[in-house]
């Protein structure tokens, strides 16, 4: 193994302290595992400073090439930034930062440092890129405008969320006020961006608000997309009692994983109560109809229910294709 690996291990991932005069001294086993994780940490930093990069360079595309000088904003902080800066003077860059402090305040008590480290980095740098980087004005049109604007907005956030950032602090503000008052995160943003497009029909214009929550639908549904991915998987339970049957068609028809795990059955007025295989898999939507053909030609009684998946990792969700 290569000495400097070995002594960037030693340093970063192994911290075992000399006592009674032992030997600080590691095992190969000991020295490849910390390889291993040293990797892993550089990997994900790598990865996030890069999403992190991208997504702010493409909101301050957003920004500058298309909702500045047509004055459209959008929800949350951001929308606060472009409202103040349509009304007065003050550089739009100044605003993103001076709007965001609180919030990054807010998520180094409620969520990490870690969070607040990459937000204040990426909100500093979204500052940075408006203020010195000169973009084209696309176009004029209204509606070009609000979506294509939303859209390199709403990438730039859901780009900064993967890299483990927020450059809109709106959601750590609702996460906060979700957690004091008891309500929903969705219910918190939706009164915020009520009062934001409310302010900015009364100040600027009612036409300017209609077309800034085009803008803000845009960017939310980019935002979906980035974060959340194209396929949005689906984790189906299936209670039947030809478990091994469609366990074998999961696994041979669709190519996919599952889990199975034991459960009691209960049916009828007595509750009778019988043992059976619960079989637990996780699949995209486009395949969910092809599950429910295959599940009925095995068990039209089969009951299965079906509940949406953020996101997945690891298993056979992309290692194995489709087979039709």
């Amino acid at each position: 193994m290569n000495s400097i690996w070995t002594q960037i291990i030693t340093k970063t991932t192994l911290s075992r302290k000399k006592t009674n005069g032992e030997n600080d001294s590691y095992s190969d086993y000991q020295l490849a595992k910390g390889l291993r994780e040293f990797k892993i940490i550089s990997y994900g930093l790598l990865k996030d400073a890069a999403l992190i990069v991208i997504g702010i360079f493409s909101a301050a595309f957003g920004f500058k090439g298309f909702l500045l000088t047509n004055h459209f904003i959008d929800g949350g902080a951001t929308g606060i930034s472009l409202l103040v800066s349509a009304l007065t003077t003050i550089p739009l860059y100044l605003l993103i930062i001076g709007i965001n402090i609180p919030f990054v305040i807010l998520g180094y008590k409620i969520i990490g440092r870690s969070f607040a480290i990459k937000t204040a980095f990426a909100i500093s740098g979204l500052a940075l890129c408006v203020a010195t980087v000169n973009f084209p004005d696309i176009t004029k049109d209204p509606l070009l405008v609000a979506v294509f604007g939303g859209f390199f907005l709403g990438a730039g956030i859901g780009l900064s969320v993967r890299g483990g950032a927020v450059i809109d602090g709106t959601e750590v503000l609702a996460i906060y006020l979700s957690r004091k008052f008891g309500t929903t995160i969705g219910d918190v943003i939706i009164v915020i961006n009520v009062i934001i497009f409310s302010a900015a029909a009364y100040l600027l214009s009612m036409e300017i608000a209609l077309y800034s929550m085009i803008t803000y639908l845009a960017a939310s549904k980019t935002l979906d997309f980035i974060i959340e991915g194209i396929e949005e998987y689906t984790g189906v339970t299936i209670i039947s009692s030809h478990s091994e049957q469609i366990r074998a068609m999961i696994i041979n028809a669709m190519g996919r994983g599952v889990t199975v795990y034991n459960g009691k059955r209960g049916f009828g007025k007595s509750g009778d109560a019988m043992n059976i295989d619960i079989i637990y898999t996780v699949i995209t939507r486009l395949e969910l109809n092809k599950l429910n053909t295959e599940i009925e030609k095995i068990d039209p009684n089969a009951f299965v229910v079906m509940s949406s998946v953020k996101d997945t990792k690891g298993g056979m969700i992309k290692k194995r294709p489709l087979k039709h």
